[in-house]
């Protein structure tokens, strides 16, 4: 498969995500089992940040790739970042539209990942959520890779979020695993966890989210994603 195939597979796959009515309802974030993943999410980073010793924000550029409508970038904002340091890249232009809307401080961009269109070395922080998992070609997995690690400073640490667990109902994601997240980016050195309890049994927790998620979550195989922290060595 070439990357242009690729491309229209991956449109193709979103647009229909966009159009589909129980997809939207999923995700919907009055859910109180959605609202809890974020929230765990959002903690786990804060502390990530606080370990590796990435506070204050102030000064630090961020890029978030795969973008999407801008929310998980503008949460960095709570954390004191400067919505002039944020930028955020999503393939499809109808979320970048939206982000514009949404975040208007924040400079957004509709590209391809595998050509950035920023400098060497220019940004502290890069997002990564939830997008090898969506991309089923290796040859444009290790190209946008490779241009996150040309754009990322020495020092800097790229934050990853991926499916642990293929998905048997959704053949248009794989699972990323730890040794193919260190051949992605070789030299980093890598903080890893399991997080998110399974969506589908978080979204059905109703009022008893904030006592059961917590409690669920001491389960292993029922947390069905990974967090990395790594960090660009210098060299």
């Amino acid at each position: 498969m070439t990357s242009e195939q690729e491309i229209e597979r991956i449109v193709r796959v979103y647009r229909s995500y966009h159009e589909s009515p129980s997809i939207r309802e999923q995700w919907d974030s009055r859910n109180r089992g959605n609202r809890a993943i974020v929230r765990e999410r959002q903690r786990e980073i804060a502390r990530l940040l606080s370990i590796h010793g990435f506070y204050p924000l102030q000064d630090r550029r961020i890029l978030d790739v795969g973008c999407g409508s801008g929310y998980e970038l503008s949460r960095f904002v709570e954390w004191g970042a400067v919505p002039e340091n944020l930028y955020g890249v999503d393939l499809l232009p109808y979320r970048i539209d939206t982000a514009k809307r949404r975040f208007p401080d924040i400079h957004f961009q509709q590209g391809n990942a595998e050509k950035l269109d920023f400098d060497t070395t220019y940004f502290d922080l890069i997002l990564l959520f939830t997008v090898f998992t969506s991309i089923l070609d290796d040859g444009m997995m290790q190209n946008i890779a490779a241009e996150v690690n040309r754009v990322l400073k020495p020092g800097g640490a790229v934050i990853w979020y991926d499916f642990r667990y293929n998905n048997p109902r959704n053949p248009n994601v794989r699972k990323m695993t730890k040794r193919m997240l260190i051949e992605l980016f070789p030299g980093y050195s890598l903080d890893f966890r399991s997080i998110t309890l399974l969506p589908p049994l978080a979204r059905r927790l109703g009022y008893s989210t904030h006592v059961l998620y917590p409690l669920l979550m001491n389960v292993h195989f029922l947390r069905t994603h990974y967090l990395g922290f790594l960090i660009k060595q210098h060299n």
